[in-house]
This record gives structure tokens, sequence and C-alpha cells, in this order.
């Protein structure tokens, strides 16, 4: 997620490891480094300059590789790299290649409905390489939303409650707590600041992201993959996921629905990487990104983007959705053998031609 690249190892038994990659690109143990726009967005969308009212097609390249110490054995992955197919957003096209080819390679979907890969490399290797391509149509979908016609947020939280015999809402699943995002009454607390007597759900979750981009410093090397969201809440500082985690946990402790939105960003105005003619340059990379999703009964999913203090507009690009980073890890698996292993994440995006 924006500003850093992370990966993730733990030593198991019979020499195995987990290795899991964050996408995100910044100054890392291991020797990667990249460059970080910082800035602000004073608009509500984050849309971008140039882009056509009804939106654009962007092309998204994303390149992971990891080169290992000594020879792995076998590996396992699981790979969340195709976007979502979603309202506001349809995939033109998806290329994925893998290097070394593997012995065996499944395309399917998550519990969440999210397109995920699965493969096995039964052959030694001493790298790993995975190639994205995709091409996007992205539409405005959030322009005309007025979070006062949202119900009250009290009334959202009591219709999510238990009944015996009552319907099941899937947001209820969204409720819970998850790995990344534990119940906490300090982010409980926090929240409850920005959730008066009858706030409405979208009015009380705009404040939300308002407060934790005004009170949380974005800084790329004060937490990584595996901080607890309740250090990077006493901090007061990370990265996207962390705004994200602190976020869903707040309206989940108050008993909203809240999802963790995987994906991509435009830093810059589309039209210019050098020369943002007065656009605002947003936080992050051109890299992957996270940030949240509420459930609004009469609205249905609303995303917000606390990292930058706006509401996503066709600056992000949405690859999984799930509780929290955990469920969308853009890359992950578990490997025999390999001793040290070197992360390299690159991530481009750009307009497609017309």
């Amino acid at each position: 997620m924006s500003g850093q690249s992370s990966s993730q190892s733990a030593n198991q038994a019979g020499g195995q490891s987990s290795i899991q990659s964050s996408g995100q690109s910044g100054n890392q143990a291991g020797g990667q480094s990249s460059s970080q726009s910082s800035g602000q967005s004073s608009g509500p969308i984050g849309n971008a300059a140039g882009v056509p009212p009804g939106g654009a097609e962007v092309l998204v390249e994303h390149d992971t590789e990891y080169t290992y110490s000594t020879q792995v054995a076998f590996a396992q992955h699981l790979a969340h790299l195709t976007p979502l197919s979603a309202p506001g957003q349809s995939v033109r096209d998806f290329q994925m290649q893998i290097e070394p080819e593997p012995t065996l390679r499944h395309d399917g979907k998550d519990t969440f409905g999210n397109a995920r890969s699965y493969f096995a490399l039964n052959v030694a290797h001493e790298g790993l390489r995975v190639q994205t391509r995709s091409r996007v149509r992205l539409a405005p979908r959030f322009e005309s939303m007025d979070p006062r016609a949202s119900p009250p947020w009290e009334s959202v939280r009591d219709s999510l409650r238990y009944v015996a015999g009552a319907p099941y809402v899937p947001a209820t699943e969204f409720v819970f707590c998850s790995a990344f995002v534990p119940y906490d009454t300090g982010l409980r607390d926090y929240a409850q600041a920005s959730f008066g007597a009858r706030q409405t759900v979208l009015a009380g979750a705009l404040d939300l992201m308002h407060r934790i981009h005004a009170d949380f410093r974005y800084d790329a090397t004060s937490t990584d993959v595996a901080t607890p969201v309740r250090e990077a809440f006493a901090a007061r500082a990370g990265v996207c996921q962390d705004f994200t985690h602190v976020m869903i946990g707040g309206l989940r402790a108050l008993g909203l629905p809240a999802r963790y939105v995987s994906g991509y960003l435009f830093t810059r105005p589309a039209r210019a990487v050098s020369e943002p003619d007065g656009e605002p340059v947003l936080i992050g990379a051109d890299a992957s990104h996270a940030w949240v999703s509420v459930w609004c009964p009469r609205h249905g999913w609303v995303e917000l983007d606390p990292t930058n203090d706006v509401v996503p507009g066709v600056r992000h690009v949405r690859l999984a959705t799930g509780r929290d980073y955990g469920d969308v890890a853009p890359l992950r698996g578990v490997v025999q053998g390999g001793g040290e292993h070197h992360l390299r994440v690159a991530v481009r995006l750009s307009l497609a031609p017309a």
C-alpha cells in the first residue's frame, strides 16, 4: 500500500517460510528504495485532471520479483492482482505472466467475490517474477452522494444486530473484528466523537475520515505490513494500510460495517507527472494503495480514503475487498528453502490510448 514495499518472512519447521508482498513502494530493508510524493487533496472527490467527466480507461503494470539466496525446492502462492469488475469499474483486459512457469495454476473467486489466482511451483528455483497488465475502465460513482440523506448511524447499527428469524444481511460480516483489526476501546472512543446522537452514518464517516487525515502523520518508516493497528493508532503515524485499519476499527467498534479496499492510486493528475497544473498530489505512490468502504443501506458500500481525505473517484483503481489487509494481500506464499529473500515491486499507471 502506498508508501512502502514490504515482505514478511517467518521461519517454520522443515525450512519453510511464509512470504507476503504488500506491493508498497518506499525505503525498506533489503536495499530497495523509491521516491515518495507528498501532499494533500483539497477536493472531496479524488478525480484525475484531464479525465473526461464520464471517466477514462487506464493501464496498470504491476511487477513483483523475489530473489532468493538459496534455491527454493517448491512453493505455493496466492495472488489478488486482478482488478475488480464492479459498479464504476470494468476490466477490459487482464494478463498475468509468472516465471518460472507454474506447475499448477487455478484462477477463481474468493469468499468475498474477488478474483484470485493460486499457483504452485514444484521445481527448484532461485527467483519468482509475477507481471500483470490490466486495462480498466473507470467512471465516477459518488458525485451525487448526499451524506445528509443517509440514515442515522444508530439505526444502521441496530438493524444489523442479531434477531432470531430475521433475514441475513451480508454487510453484517464486516461488523466483527478480524485478524488485523481487533476490537479496541481506544478506537471506539476515538470514532465516537464523529458520531453524535442522530448523526447520519455517512456524515459521521466523512467526519471520521477528516479527523484521521488531520490527526495522523503519513510516515513510511514508522510501520511495516505486520504492525498492529493499536501501535499505529498510539503513534498517530503510518501508511495507508494503517490509516485504513484505524478507520475500520473505529467504525466496527461502533457496530458499523466497514471493509478494506486494496487497489491502485494515481498520486499525480493523470495528464501530467512532473507538472500537476495546480491539481492536488495525493499521498502514496503510483502503486498499491488502501482505503475504506462503509455500509449505508440507502447508498450501498461507500468508499472513503482517509490517507488523502477524499472520496475515491477516477484516480482509484480497485483490486479487492475484504475484512482487512490479510484477506487481500497482492501476493503471498509459502516456500520450502530459499534462505534470505529480496523483494522488488514496480507499479506504473497511465491513461490508455484512445
